[in-house]
């Protein structure tokens, strides 16, 4: 530990810690663009951080300097308010405002700062917008350099959360921006779609792409039957978007508002994962009886799925083919439901509600069709029904509560903590439990896959036989992971099953979800999918009511040739870069 002292506040810290990181102990927050606080990744390059260090003859980047003991700091002199005036100055010069239709305006730090450093409407020098073309090529993320300010943070996030490397630092002087390599698209690019670029900008210049407008027209087509569905992270997060507390649960206000939209039907995706992890667990128990292929890969977060694709083709064996809970629900909403509302599936339009930028790349893929028509028609995210909730003047919070429609809104508690890392894994051993022992699984907790740690390997014991299973949170840590256990690690020999989700914390940290999205967020999101769990009625997915009548009048049996048609799909390897597709 060493002590330093920031504007005559002294503060303890391990040695080690950033200037940046000891103020912010202190209570003192200096501003920053490029740093990002869950990657200890030193870039130090927007330079809106500088502070003074006694002995020292130039100011330093608080972001990359680590302290020493003893070290005397300031952060908030004439010369530094000066030079974040100047910087600030340059940032806009180059940045272009058209602050009132941007979606990031009422969460962008630039504004924020130059509101605060009372920066000038008329600025010192010619302003010079970069001359370059929104990138709309994605299915799933729009990238607007005209807006981008380098400070690096979606490169950072890309490269060393990721591992996906899909835009990086190009070009030199004024040319410089940050895109994907070789002068490509972002769908050209390795870009999965994650959207955690979405969450790192610190402004507009990169942020998903808007499906809203699709469904107000849906909505508006009386020939059409509107069905949606929410995730389970939705519900403990878009009450941000209304004043309300991180992970304050807002279920039965959310189905409230979606009904006030004119849905015509409120269904809940956490049916989808209840009816995922019946098959999921059943193809488990399956491979372990034929011996393999191991370890079987969970295939609910698209974003992983086209990870594996891209950088693991070998191994797309591995991933389970059952689809993912969204896509199970507009399955059975244009099968099951509409044979049992004598509705033609051509008139049902589904509509996602997901704190996830992945799935809107999802529902376009050929594969993921029943019968040639696509399982969901529009995702909108988190972000997005809350700008729809405020467009049809819909105060969330002050809503009374309803309930999800029948047949496919029942849900247990193994599907909330679909939202969280580990959850899937979890949900799915209490299931496969039950199926291989016959037994009752009395404690349906598992602490062992819980936390936000990047790589959770654990033990578990089923019928006196042990297997082992493993969590990756973010993609950088499922390819370390998968380099290990095709090395023949020792520590990951034995793994049978393996839950991945590209975002950090899981779901409730996806792309998506309300700006800002960072570790304490999450944490309060976190407790309150357990808590959701803790109050359910049903604790695991084979044993909710409405699934198990669903395989009585539809489906038959888990993994029978019916729900293979209409559950399971397949996967094939898909090239990093779309080179041959350049300039299409």
């Amino acid at each position: 530990m060493v002590r330093v002292t920031i504007d005559g506040i002294q503060v303890e810290v391990p040695e080690g810690t950033t200037i940046y990181e000891a103020a912010k102990k202190a209570g003192i927050n200096i501003p920053i663009f490029c740093y990002h606080p869950e990657i200890k990744e030193k870039i130090g390059a927007c330079r809106i951080c500088l502070v003074e260090v006694e002995g020292m003859k130039d100011p330093v980047p608080s972001c990359s300097t680590p302290v020493r003991d003893g070290m005397v700091v300031r952060t908030n002199t004439p010369q530094l308010r000066e030079t974040r005036r100047f910087v600030l100055s340059l940032l806009l010069g180059t940045h272009n405002q058209n602050c009132p239709s941007c979606v990031r305006n009422q969460s962008c730090d630039l504004l924020e700062l130059s509101s605060i450093y009372n920066i000038p409407e008329e600025l010192p020098f010619p302003v010079q917008v970069r001359d370059k073309k929104k990138d709309e090529s994605s299915h799933a993320i729009v990238r607007d350099p005209s807006k981008c300010i380098l400070c690096g943070r979606c490169e950072t996030v890309c490269g060393v959360m990721q591992h996906v490397f899909a835009i990086e630092r190009s070009w030199r002087g004024n040319e410089v921006e940050i895109a994907p390599p070789f002068g490509l698209n972002l769908y050209q690019s390795p870009c999965v779609g994650c959207g955690q670029c979405i969450l790192a900008c610190p402004v507009g210049a990169i942020y998903e792409k808007d499906s809203t407008e699709q469904v107000w027209k849906a909505l508006a087509d009386p020939e059409k039957v509107v069905v949606v569905q929410t995730a389970p992270a939705v519900r403990v997060a878009i009450g941000e978007e209304f004043g309300l507390k991180p992970g304050e649960i807002v279920t039965g206000k959310l189905v409230k508002g979606l009904r006030l939209l004119g849905f015509d039907y409120v269904f809940d995706t956490q049916f989808g994962a209840d009816l995922t992890i019946v098959e999921e667990a059943s193809e488990l128990l399956k491979r372990i009886e034929n011996k393999g292929p191991f370890p079987m890969f969970t295939s609910c977060c698209p974003a992983w799925v086209k990870y594996v694709e891209e950088f693991y083709p070998e191994m797309i064996i591995n991933i389970s083919s059952a689809m993912s809970p969204q896509q199970m629900v507009g399955a059975m909403t244009k099968t099951y439901f509409a044979k049992k509302m004598n509705i033609d599936p051509k008139k049902i339009v589904v509509v996602s509600v997901m704190p996830c930028t992945a799935k809107k790349g999802e529902i376009e893929r050929p594969e993921l069709r029943t019968d040639g028509m696509k399982n969901v028609d529009f995702v909108i995210t988190t972000r997005e029904l809350a700008r729809m909730f405020k467009q049809a003047n819909i105060d969330l919070k002050n809503l009374p509560e309803d309930d999800f429609d029948s047949p496919l809104g029942l849900s247990t508690g193994a599907a909330a903590i679909f939202g969280v890392t580990g959850g899937v894994m979890e949900a799915a051993l209490r299931s496969a439990y039950e199926m291989l022992t016959g037994k009752e699984l009395t404690k349906v907790e598992f602490e062992s896959l819980r936390g936000f740690d990047n790589i959770r390997i654990a033990e578990v014991e089923i019928n006196g036989n042990k297997f082992k299973v493993a969590v990756a949170n973010t993609l950088g840590a499922a390819d370390e992971l998968l380099r290990k256990i095709k090395a023949g690690g020792k520590d990951v020999k034995d793994i049978i099953f393996l839950e991945v989700m590209a975002c950090p914390g899981g779901c409730l940290g996806g792309g998506g979800q309300p700006i800002p999205t960072d570790a304490e967020i999450k944490k309060a999101r976190a407790q309150a999918i357990y808590l959701e769990d803790t109050q359910a009625t049903f604790r695991k997915s084979h044993e909710n009511p409405d699934v198990k009548k669903l395989y009585e009048e539809f489906l038959e049996k888990p993994l029978s040739e019916k729900a293979h048609h209409l559950l399971h799909t397949h996967y094939s390897p898909k090239p990093k870069y779309l080179i041959e597709e350049k300039g299409a």
